[in-house]
């Protein structure tokens, strides 16, 4: 499946994971567009259902890790244990609340040790709707004179079915609704599990993205019975069954870089089925960095560490830190323009 919006592709792209959320709590609007501003190629969010069934960008189906719900009185009764892809989880449950509770909560830093500039901003900001989203997105584009894409992740859809609650038809009237529905809108659809995926390419002509990581399996298939690991996926065999429905992979940084900075085979593999390859996620602060791009203090070299992933061939840098990976990106694209000036 060749990509379906490739004269729109921005290539290597800068994402935005959760917004700038090294400087914002995570999937605020002020995170998103802090990151516009600073001028990504697009915006990634998560999305999670609620009990009316809206998407609202979450990343974590429990609330308490990043808004003040556990302060919040008159939601103690619901606090409870329930069983998220196999793992047990105890806590306040984004499908327990409508739109409408979940809007009077605030955002919390997930790191507030390490993030401490985000954390001075905990409860400031409300939980944003994909409707927000989108609608802020246009006003930004707008403004900026530019179209700025959003690579939208559908979290525990298997889990939300089994709660009575669809993530695709939600999604897919939200960007009816946005005029996003075709395949030049620079929405891309992703998704860990491979059975909503193929379900959305079948309705939509928005890009699609296989997100793969280095352990484990998807859980749809595991539900299935079907013993397909993540590791499979991520073979020449693999891609090529991924080719059947999506236009891209999202993997984890481990597969395209070892820890010694050496390339794998991935993006080599990824592209002969013309599959593009977003890598994820990119950290500037030294704990989530190898140790040859770690320098004195709290932050390493992120601009580095994403020059060595654009060298690899890699389309798009997803991170935390959108400032070093642009850099990084510009640099890049500079090099090569003198390395492959143009011929008149």
């Amino acid at each position: 499946m060749s990509p379906t919006i490739s004269s729109l592709v921005v290539t290597p792209a800068v994402v935005a994971h959760r917004g700038a959320c090294g400087l914002f709590p995570e999937h605020t609007l002020e995170a998103y567009r802090a990151a516009i501003r600073m001028g990504v190629d697009d915006i990634e969010l998560d999305l999670v259902a609620t009990r009316d069934g809206v998407l609202i960008s979450r990343h974590d189906v429990e609330l308490s890790a990043t808004t003040d719900i556990a302060d919040r009185p008159e939601f103690a009764r619901r606090r409870t244990t329930r069983s998220i892809d196999g793992e047990r989880q105890r806590g306040w449950f984004v499908d327990d609340f409508t739109l409408a509770e979940l809007r009077t909560l605030r955002a919390r830093e997930r790191f507030p040790k390490l993030r401490r500039k985000s954390a001075a901003r905990d409860d400031l900001f409300a939980l944003a709707s994909l409707d927000d989203v989108l609608a802020m997105v246009a006003v930004e584009s707008q403004a900026a004179g530019r179209s700025v894409g959003v690579m939208l992740e559908l979290k525990h859809p298997t889990y939300f079915a089994r709660r009575g609650l669809d993530l695709v038809e939600p999604l897919l009237a939200t960007l009816r609704r946005h005029g996003l529905d075709h395949p030049r809108s620079r929405v891309t659809v992703m998704a860990f599990e491979t059975t909503v995926l193929t379900q959305i390419a079948a309705r939509s002509r928005v890009a699609i993205t296989q997100l793969l990581t280095t352990e484990g399996a998807p859980y749809d298939l595991m539900v299935a019975g079907e013993p397909t690991t993540y590791a499979e996926l991520a073979s020449p065999a693999g891609l090529a069954r991924i080719d059947e429905y999506a236009d891209g992979v999202g993997v984890h940084r481990e597969l395209v870089l070892n820890d010694d900075g050496v390339a794998t085979s991935m993006v080599r593999d990824a592209h002969r089925h013309w599959l593009t390859v977003h890598v994820w996620t990119l950290r500037r602060e030294n704990r989530f960095l190898p140790a040859q791009w770690r320098t004195a203090g709290l932050y390493g070299n992120l601009a580095g560490y994403a020059d060595a992933y654009l060298s690899a061939g890699v389309d798009g840098l997803i991170t935390d830190h959108p400032n070093p990976a642009l850099y990084a990106t510009k640099r890049h694209l500079a090099a090569m323009a003198v390395a492959r000036p143009v011929e008149a």
